[in-house]
């Protein structure tokens, strides 16, 4: 028997016992406080019924796909930039080891009063979880390009815009996509709070709105879906940074596994 059907075993055996688990928990203390996995089925069914669940799915990922991007794309350049030039770094990073203590959820109320309640304030809290991590990541790697590889090629009469170019970006790629993979899930914690709080659509709506009819099995689909929603972006993000990056010494976790 090869390692993957023992591996492909192993992880159905641990899933049964968890749904097994599960529905033995729901029928101690019944569907209204904790629904099973048919009584959550059944409700994932009946969401899907009325389209409203593929379509909550689709705009709560619109909404996180776009801040996510549009805050890696703001985040990298500065990161570099604060790296690189030491009397930006003086002043700005202080600045980010204050305010990246700061969870985004508190700023949602600020962000409705500045963006209103429409898309924009969610995509900029979005962008706002998402910058300070990736930032922070991509500073780190700059700081930690060896100061020899720098020398090298300054020895060689490459100019700073040279060096910049070929020596610290490609260093500093893992750093970069590590920051971006864990920027991720951040983003979808701050998405979920603005949601419950100020949307009428949305995976974080669906949770929070479902108390008011007491389904808690809704809410179970919801947050399976966002695990699901995660767990194949995670992924996708992962497959394109081996295909595309494994040159810079980016590897995803599956690489790493014996």
């Amino acid at each position: 028997m090869s390692n993957n059907m023992i591996k492909g075993i192993r992880q159905l055996i641990f899933w049964f016992v968890i749904l097994a688990a599960w529905q033995l928990l729901a029928w101690v203390y019944g569907p209204e406080i904790l629904p099973g996995p048919i009584d959550t089925a059944k409700g994932g069914y009946e969401l899907l019924q009325d389209g409203t669940l593929l379509s909550y799915i689709g705009i709560s990922s619109y909404r996180v796909l776009l801040g996510w991007t549009l805050g890696s794309l703001i985040a990298i350049p500065a990161g570099l930039i604060i790296g690189k030039v030491n009397a930006v770094r003086a002043i700005a990073e202080p600045f980010l080891n204050f305010i990246r203590f700061i969870p985004p959820i508190a700023f949602i109320t600020l962000f409705l009063v500045w963006f209103g309640i429409g898309e924009t304030s969610k995509v900029a809290l979005i962008l706002y979880a998402t910058f300070f991590i990736v930032v922070l990541n991509t500073l780190t790697g700059v700081l930690s390009v060896e100061e020899d590889k720098i020398r090298s090629a300054r020895s060689m009469g490459a100019s700073e815009w040279q060096t910049v170019l070929h020596v610290i970006i490609p260093a500093t790629v893992p750093y970069m996509f590590t920051g971006v993979r864990l920027a991720m899930g951040t983003s979808f914690m701050a998405i979920i709070g603005a949601e419950m709080i100020a949307s009428n659509e949305g995976v974080g709506y669906l949770i929070w709105n479902s108390r008011l009819f007491f389904r808690t099995d809704w809410i179970f689909v919801g947050l399976i879906c966002l695990g699901l929603m995660g767990f194949l972006t995670d992924r996708a993000v992962a497959l394109l940074g081996r295909k595309l990056l494994s040159r810079y010494g980016v590897v995803s976790t599956q690489a790493l596994r014996r």
